[in-house]
């Protein structure tokens, strides 16, 4: 057995709890499909540093091999166009663009979406090509379509498809609009995150079919949904467990902004513990109720920007131990912030399988509970 092989198996061997592979025809995708394939080179962060530098790993460096089969996510491109090819040596410093995701994450989720043999699928996001490779030994060839934004991406994730022995369909194109044939999927699974499902998603995948898709936002909180279609245009489903994040669909990201200055405005204190927006399910509230804020900050120190009035919100620590908080501009930020936590907490704060997701034509609402508890409607 060779030593990519080896290393295949003993991650495979690794997985367990919920990662662990239950399905024989992916723990064989999963013991076939060469990574080292898909992640040539890749960008590690430099720990410690501020803003984070990146340094590149390259084919020929001592370790590339094992690490690759580490069961952690590679970064492959910074900013939309740097990639490591382009840092021969010394650090970098840049946003994450593109990646080779976690391989359990990645299996999890083929999981989740409950495909089956002669179910056609839709993917949106090819990324390294992995998870397609990954998708294509298990369905077929025929079964399964592709979308990447990223032509240069795209290009290199065909080019690795290919040397694995695969030939799926490709697609260049913005994947929020689904396939530009028409085509119609019993599946649809995303490995990019939006700020709302993507209507042509729901039009082109059949009435019983599932749409396994991260909802974020600028505020950079995550929920993994699985939704079921029960109509054109229109869906329904749950939050699922666990902590699954991905970059945002680059047609779903905030526009640029230039430098922050925090502004006067009217303080009062807070009737909420502003940390609470720094924990998983406390951010992905806070971003319900403020969807077109940007969230900074750690802790109880808490910064909101809304990217489209301007309106802010600060927290500030009292000398007695407290907290306040300052807002100005059109929107009360906090004060929405702080009425989606409330309704949260009365609700007992579950984790985010507490929640669900209904689409139709008048809109799309996230809700704790009960379709009829607690929600917010999304950014569509």
């Amino acid at each position: 057995m060779s030593t990519s092989a080896q290393l295949r198996a003993a991650l495979v061997d690794s997985l367990t709890g919920d990662d662990r592979i239950t399905d024989p025809a992916w723990e064989d995708a999963a013991r076939t499909v060469p990574r080292e394939l898909f992640a040539g080179s890749f960008f590690v962060p430099v720990p410690g540093s501020n803003p984070t530098a990146y340094r590149p790993v390259h084919r020929d460096e001592p370790g590339w091999l094992e690490r690759v089969y580490a069961n952690e996510t590679l970064i492959t491109q910074l900013d939309g166009r740097t990639r490591p090819e382009d840092v021969p040596v010394g650090t970098t410093t840049g946003t994450p663009s593109s990646s080779s995701t976690l391989p359990s994450l990645v299996l999890r989720m083929w999981h989740q979406l409950g495909v089956e043999a002669g179910h056609r699928v839709l993917e949106i996001g090819t990324g390294t090509g992995y998870s397609t490779a990954l998708g294509a030994h298990r369905l077929g060839d025929a079964d399964l379509t592709s979308i990447e934004y990223d032509p240069v991406v795209g290009e290199a994730a065909a080019t690795a498809i290919n040397t694995a022995g695969h030939s799926p369909r490709l697609i260049i194109g913005d994947g929020l609009l689904g396939d530009p044939d028409g085509d119609r999927y019993d599946r649809l699974i995303a490995t990019c995150s939006v700020r709302y499902v993507p209507p042509p998603w729901l039009h082109q995948v059949k009435p019983g079919g599932r749409i396994l898709v991260t909802l974020s936002g600028w505020s950079f909180g995550f929920g993994l949904a699985l939704l079921v279609v029960t109509g054109p245009g229109e869906a329904t489903g749950r939050l699922l467990p666990g902590y699954t994040s991905f970059m945002i669909a680059r047609p779903h990201d905030r526009p640029p902004r230039q430098s922050l200055s925090l502004l006067p405005g009217d303080e009062r204190p807070t009737r909420i513990d502003p940390e609470i927006i720094s924990t998983w399910t406390g951010s992905w509230v806070a971003q319900l109720a403020a969807p077109s804020a940007e969230r900074m900050g750690a802790g109880g120190h808490q910064i909101l920007s809304d990217v489209a009035t301007g309106s802010q919100a600060r927290t500030m620590p009292t000398p007695e131990g407290g907290w306040t908080v300052v807002q100005r501009g059109p929107l009360r930020l906090w004060d929405q912030v702080e009425s989606a936590v409330e309704a949260w907490q009365q609700a007992g704060e579950p984790h985010q399988e507490g929640f669900g997701v209904t689409v139709s034509g008048s809109g799309q609402r996230v809700w704790i509970g009960r379709e009829d508890g607690p929600g917010w409607n999304l950014p569509i």
